[in-house]
């Protein structure tokens, strides 16, 4: 019931966001302090959580640093909502959807509500989805192909630098070296290290269908220019 009553919020809020984005009216001075302080609550938010891990001896070396996908993502995302970089906004877009859909269908949680890490879980995660489709719907930035690249090689970039910490630290960070115990989608991507591959053609088609849903429409001349008049000069 607390998993599903979260994905009901996630929904409302995806929702409120669609009805809002054709009468937003907000000032530019309150967009930027409403976006600053939502990057401010999710920092705060992962802040209190490793206090929270340290506190309870939980914090270590193996498996408390941010390089989950959803980590970094997070980071990426509070970066994005404190500059509005677009480069930064396509990983969020598709790295960040993709990833944080996937963990909250399939939530990797031994405390639920009400406790505080069952917020911070849904809190941050719903702050990386919520604040790609804002960037998308409300302030109009658009996905492109050529970002699903750009995505695609940055992951492969971080891939084999987050297996060799993984082999120093003794780590599954990303879990490239052993499936999480809970289920997850990479049960059904076949055994170890195939589901790497797998994961990353899964990875790609998901990427694929982000952009065919929330690509830029094709549009005539009229509507891009209205003073074109049609003729060649």
């Amino acid at each position: 019931m607390a998993h599903f009553s979260a994905i009901g919020v996630l929904c409302f809020f995806i929702i409120l966001l669609l009805i809002i984005k054709k009468r937003w009216s907000i000032s530019q001075k309150k967009v930027l302090l409403m976006e600053r302080l939502f990057a401010l609550s999710l920092l705060i938010m992962e802040i209190l959580y490793h206090v929270w891990l340290y506190q309870t001896g939980r914090w270590n070396w193996v498996s408390s640093l941010p390089l989950e996908l959803c980590s970094i993502s997070l980071i990426l995302t509070i970066i994005l909502l404190w500059t509005g970089n677009r480069h930064i906004y396509e990983f969020v877009f598709y790295a960040g959807i993709g990833g944080a859909l996937q963990a909250v269908a399939t939530p990797v949680l031994d405390l639920s509500f009400p406790h505080f890490r069952y917020f911070h879980f849904f809190h941050t995660h719903f702050g990386i989805i919520l604040t790609a489709l804002y960037f998308t719907w409300v302030k109009g930035y658009l996905p492109t192909f050529k970002g699903i690249i750009k995505t695609m090689v940055a992951l492969n970039i971080l891939l084999p630098c987050i297996f060799v910490l993984n082999i120093i630290l003794h780590g599954n960070y990303m879990f490239l070296l052993k499936k999480p115990a809970n289920g997850s989608i990479l049960d059904f991507l076949g055994p170890y290290p195939w589901y790497i591959l797998s994961l990353e053609l899964f990875a790609f088609l998901i990427f694929i269908c982000l952009w065919l849903i929330f690509r830029k429409k094709e549009v005539s001349k009229t509507q891009l220019d209205p003073e074109y008049n049609g003729s060649k000069k």
